[in-house]
């Protein structure tokens, strides 16, 4: 009799784990595809593409350089604001010698003496999205007391109602003199701020001065 009852108890657990088993998925879950993180912006995004966005909308820093000295600067402003840059290239670009104000006929020369030769063509004069910033920053090097008149023709060819535009400049020596109020008489429109004269050597930290004491938002 004993050995009747543990036949039927093995038999039990038996019948038992084969019903447990059963209900046993045979697949294993999939393992979830790799996704980018949540800060990661496609390669074909420009950089600091969304600009400076806030009370004042978005900061578009535009500017000349001949030698790099304005670029330096460009650069710190944009770094600084989170502004999009924007520069402006002649399509026949200034070589060395043609930036040589040291010899008589050198290309610049030649410019400052007949202001006919100014008109610069630029490979682009206008900003896709132009509408959307509502600070531009507006920089270049000093001729001859003057904003490179490479500039000029941006600054023609574009409307700058309802915005605030700030020039800012590098020199070896000379102030910016007069160079934002005739790129504003230029304009014609928007509201021109007193702009920035930096030397050629300019340093972050000078931009980050200047810029504190613009009280932007």
């Amino acid at each position: 009799m004993k050995k009747l009852t543990a036949l039927f108890l093995s038999l039990a657990m038996i019948l038992g784990l084969a019903a447990c088993n059963s209900g046993t998925p045979s697949s294993t879950p999939s393992v979830p595809s790799e996704v980018p993180a949540e800060n990661e912006t496609p390669s074909s995004q420009p950089e600091n593409s969304e600009g400076t966005e806030g009370e004042n909308g978005s900061t578009l820093v535009v500017y000349f350089s001949a030698t790099g000295n304005t670029e330096q600067a460009a650069d710190y402003i944009a770094d600084i604001t989170g502004g999009d840059l924007f520069q402006l290239e002649p399509t026949d670009p200034y070589t060395d010698d043609d930036l040589n104000w040291t010899v008589d006929g050198s290309r610049v020369n030649q410019e400052h003496d007949d202001e006919s030769l100014r008109d610069i063509e630029l490979v682009a004069d206008t900003v896709d999205n132009w509408d959307s910033y509502d600070t531009v920053f507006i920089g270049y090097p000093i001729w001859w007391g003057i904003a490179a008149w490479p500039v000029d023709g941006f600054v023609e060819a574009n409307d700058f109602t309802g915005k605030t535009v700030i020039p800012f400049c590098t020199s070896s020596s000379s102030g910016i003199g007069e160079s934002g109020e005739l790129l504003a008489e230029l304009a014609g429109t928007s509201d021109w701020q007193e702009g920035q004269r930096f030397s050629s050597n300019v340093s972050e930290a000078d931009v980050q001065e200047w810029l504190d004491s613009l009280n932007l938002s």
